[in-house]
């Protein structure tokens, strides 16, 4: 039995210091989260977006799309994509060997036609099976290839690229008109230092699309989805603003990230063997460029909007959460040794131990936490008063944290222009933590199962599509030849060498 008494000493020990380190560091973060924002919406009344667009200095942009059975969207993702407000880009959708009638869609609405494509083979990937070009509109290309995963997409998207910056986007995202602009603007004010930057991500899902547009913001129908909308603007407009403020942004989101095309490159593209591929080049740009002692930069722009369907179902929402704590847990493994490592500086001595102890072993500390409540009570070794203090004080400061979040996100940019929604907001602000914060951590900790039994793939990720159901598609067009594009196969080929 004292056996047992120590042992709860010890959990309790480091519950108790876990809980206040938390506390501490989003309170450190939550006021630089408002005067970073507060900074950035000054500065932008004072940014000449127009004049941007017009330069001919605006560094061209390769978009790069991978779609692995996306018949249910990609269609939208697509067109959002070739509307944004940008002087000169490409759209590259890279067709993972898909299993459905994502390529058919493409097809259908885009009016692909085949074409030799000059493809670099600077970085391995899976073998391509043919390329096409829309004759609706040129600057987009699709290209089909074996599956190989996404990040050997990605790679594949990158040998295709014929501009300096590529931007990585999710074939179930929406991008805004303006996002690529404003994206792009730390590259513009500073091109020799910049090496990547990323925007925010935000939930479509009860939103109105149209034709690649979010035309009505609205909150989700599903309840799970809108736990997501506040677990998002915690995410981004305090945690992130907060690592970008220190130069230490180790997680660039996949589904919107703009990169130097060159570096990534050099550091040999993305890591195939993680289902974190968006993390894991982020913390290697850090990692190859401090080595270097390279002066750079990685930030967070936090108005390029993003919009992408969040999971609807526990099932999808379960693999995805436990996907993201194996991705995360791969890349720091295999960056291990920037662990405390104050040739990075804050990188090595605050950013990464922070992500270790807190985004990776946090759920299994709150687990243990959980698990020994009940023995404590049972032996006596916690008083109720203790006990239901401890437990008022952890809700109010999870809570408080949240409605700070919506906060910032309602004085910033007010996207949810209904009162009844922000009160719905902050209802579920108060709601996630009985229930489903605790599930999260859950589906967190059966990620480290997954590691042990070496698990690789994405798990089927169940989507309804962002914009109006998709038509049946037809069959591509067999008339269409190699031959009956020579012409425009040439002037593509000669302007990508």
């Amino acid at each position: 039995m004292s056996g047992l008494r120590q042992l709860i000493e010890v959990l309790g020990v480091i519950v108790l210091v876990y809980f206040a380190l938390t506390n501490m560091i989003y309170l450190f973060f939550t006021p630089i989260a408002w005067r970073s924002l507060t900074g950035h919406l000054r500065a932008r009344e004072y940014s000449a977006a127009d004049e941007t667009f017009a330069s001919p200095l605006t560094p061209p942009v390769s978009i790069l799309l991978p779609a692995f059975n996306e018949e249910a969207g990609i269609v939208e993702s697509v067109r959002s994509l070739l509307a944004l407000r940008y002087p000169e880009f490409e759209v590259i959708v890279i067709h993972d060997g898909s299993s459905d009638a994502t390529l058919a869609r493409l097809m259908e609405e885009f009016d692909l036609a085949p074409i030799r494509k000059v493809i670099r083979d600077s970085i391995p990937c899976a073998r391509i099976l043919g390329s096409y070009v829309s004759r609706r509109n040129s600057a987009l290309s699709v290209i089909d290839k074996e599956n190989g995963g996404k990040a050997d997409a990605l790679n594949c998207g990158v040998n295709a690229t014929r501009y300096p910056y590529f931007c990585a986007v999710d074939a179930d995202a929406i991008i805004e008109e303006d996002a690529l602009l404003r994206v792009a603007q730390p590259i513009l004010n500073d091109p020799e230092l910049v090496a990547a930057t990323g925007g925010i991500i935000r939930i479509a899902n009860g939103c109105k699309v149209d034709h690649g547009r979010v035309t009505d913001v609205r909150l989700p129908r599903s309840r799970l989805a809108t736990f997501q909308v506040v677990e998002y603007f915690r995410a981004f407009l305090v945690g992130r603003v907060g690592w970008n403020r220190l130069s230490s942004l180790l997680i660039i989101s996949g589904a919107f990230g703009l990169f130097r095309r060159s570096l990534v490159e050099a550091v040999g593209g993305y890591w195939t063997k993680t289902v974190g591929e968006d993390v894991e080049l982020v913390i290697r740009l850090h990692h190859y460029l401090r080595e270097r002692g390279e002066p750079y930069r990685i930030e967070f722009v936090p108005d390029p909007v993003c919009w992408t369907e969040a999971p609807e179902d526990l099932r999808t929402l379960a693999r995805q959460r436990r996907r993201w704590q194996r991705g995360l847990a791969e890349a720091l493994w295999r960056h291990r040794s920037l662990l405390g490592n104050p040739r990075y500086g804050v990188l090595g001595l605050a950013a990464f131990p922070y992500f270790l102890m807190f985004e990776l072993l946090g759920a299994l500390v709150e687990l243990l936490g959980y698990l020994m409540l009940p023995p404590a009570v049972l032996l006596d070794m916690i008083s109720p008063v203790f006990l239901y203090t401890f437990l008022v004080l952890a809700i109010l400061l999870g809570v408080l944290f949240s409605i700070s979040a919506l906060a910032l996100e309602e004085f910033s940019f007010r996207r949810h222009t209904h009162s009844r929604e922000v009160w719905r907001m902050i209802f579920y602000a108060i709601a996630e933590n009985f229930g489903y914060r605790q599930l999260t951590s859950y589906w967190r900790v059966l990620a480290f199962f997954d590691l042990a039994r070496r698990k690789r793939d994405w798990g089927a990720m169940r989507r309804k599509g962002l914009g109006p159901a998709p038509s049946i598609p037809r069959p591509p067009d067999a008339s269409v030849t190699d031959q009956s594009m020579n012409g425009h196969a040439k002037s593509l080929s000669e302007r990508q060498s």
